[in-house]
């Protein structure tokens, strides 16, 4: 008789909520082995009640990273067949009233984080000779909008970043992936306005009467959704093609928006497209 063999492994950061939670229960659902990952340690008990190995990591936070990557290997032998970096935050706010401190702060949770989780997954998948390695960028890693400054910042560092390193590991058996949502159903938005009210002085701001008149509507107005958003399944659809198929893509979009956006980017001129997406 052959021995069982193990459940693929799969790390995913940030599901505490939104398509981190949405992606940990449809893999485990595909019997893969789910370690998710939290930022909090209250929401890593709560998925732990509901069954989840789950590791605290928060990416600002380097201990966290090496010990929730220790509590992984150990689970699993020193083994890991994918790592789903997802975790991330905005910024709302014009660039001129962007604090530095603010953007020293979201680019180490939205990139710096991810790249120490990376670096410190890779040697595990060299000894094995494969790995999947999927990083969850944006629309706004390929094109920009007003008053995302911050978060455009990180998700375009991560699209440069990523792409070299998946022309780096060509030949190790380690695929490496793009995902790009457009606008997702999740709580990103809400979790938004704590970061606008610690960072953005915007009542001292030349631009006050825009914040008033278009961004706050915008900011706290939880009840209306974006034009053409789906929920976090879409991203996690996506997902599974990255981690199960023999010949993934490099990169994958999502929601109409994304198409759109990278279709504009490639065909108009960048002062028109700065009309098209600044208003």
């Amino acid at each position: 008789m052959s021995a069982p063999t193990r459940p693929r492994t799969i790390l995913i950061t940030g599901c505490s909520s939104g398509i981190g939670y949405a992606a940990a229960h449809t893999m485990r659902a595909r019997g893969w082995h789910v370690f998710a990952s939290c930022r909090t340690v209250e929401d890593c008990e709560r998925l732990r009640a509901e069954g989840f190995d789950a590791p605290r990591i928060d990416y600002a936070d380097e201990d966290s990273i090496a010990d929730g990557l220790r509590e992984v290997l150990a689970a699993t032998g020193g083994s890991l067949d994918a790592l789903f970096n997802n975790g991330a935050y905005a910024i709302p706010g014009a660039v001129e009233d962007l604090p530095s401190d603010a953007l020293r702060a979201i680019l180490e949770a939205n990139l710096i984080g991810w790249h120490t989780l990376t670096r410190a997954v890779l040697p595990v998948m060299r000894a094995q000779g494969r790995g999947r390695i999927v990083q969850c960028s944006s629309v706004l890693g390929l094109i920009t909008m007003p008053w995302r400054g911050a978060y455009n910042a990180t998700k375009f560092a991560l699209e440069g970043l990523t792409d070299t390193l998946r022309q780096e590991m060509r030949g190790t058996g380690i695929d490496v992936i793009l995902i790009e949502p457009g606008p997702i159903t999740s709580d990103f938005r809400r979790n938004s306005i704590k970061q606008f009210e610690r960072w953005i002085d915007w009542r001292a701001s030349p631009r006050a009467a825009q914040y008033e008149s278009e961004l706050r509507p915008r900011l706290y107005d939880s009840v209306k959704k974006a034009r053409f958003e789906l929920g976090p399944e879409a991203v996690v659809t996506k997902l599974i093609h990255a981690v199960e198929s023999p010949r993934p893509r490099a990169r994958y979009y999502v929601t109409a928006p994304t198409y759109f956006a990278g279709l504009m980017r490639r065909i108009l001129p960048t002062r028109v497209l700065d009309q098209v997406l600044g208003g």
